[in-house]
């Protein structure tokens, strides 16, 4: 199977984009209105697996400060999963934030997304606090310093 990545640091054009919405809503049963938040964010880069011209997989974020980026939104196809496509989105994102002069990389799961839980942890993440968003959901922030690969 040939999977082919691509980053993008702005909004992807129209095609690409709504592949990552038709996944994400295929993966969470929710638009989450993506595009629009993703306008509102600060240097915001997305990054893509690909098969063919269909996108199976994405990662999402954004700058939370000159230093300190944040990893938003991700999934991988139910088809496509198993097969390393959520280890290579992240260490590519990994990768490009440290050549961007990011130091830190922060995100937030729940304990039903274990299989994201458990990769971000395998992959250098600290659980650093968790709280109770005001939907009642209860939410674990994950941090990573990038100068720590592991």
């Amino acid at each position: 199977m040939v999977i082919s990545y691509f980053s993008y640091d702005s909004i992807p054009d129209e095609a690409v984009l709504d592949g990552i919405i038709q996944l994400h809503k295929a993966i969470f049963n929710s638009s989450d209105d993506v595009k629009n938040k993703m306008d509102a964010k600060s240097n915001v880069i997305v990054l893509t697996a690909m098969k063919n011209s269909k996108v199976i997989g994405y990662k999402i974020g954004y700058e939370l400060t000159p230093h300190m980026f944040y990893s938003w939104l991700g999934g991988v196809d139910p088809t496509y999963r198993k097969n390393g496509i959520a280890s290579q989105l992240m260490s590519r994102q990994h990768s490009l934030l440290k050549e961007k002069g990011y130091r830190v990389v922060q995100t937030k799961s729940m304990n039903k997304w274990r299989s994201m839980l458990l990769l971000n942890i395998q992959n250098g993440f600290d659980v650093i606090d968790t709280y109770v968003d005001e939907k009642g959901l209860h939410k674990i922030i994950l941090e990573k310093t990038l100068d720590n690969e592991r």
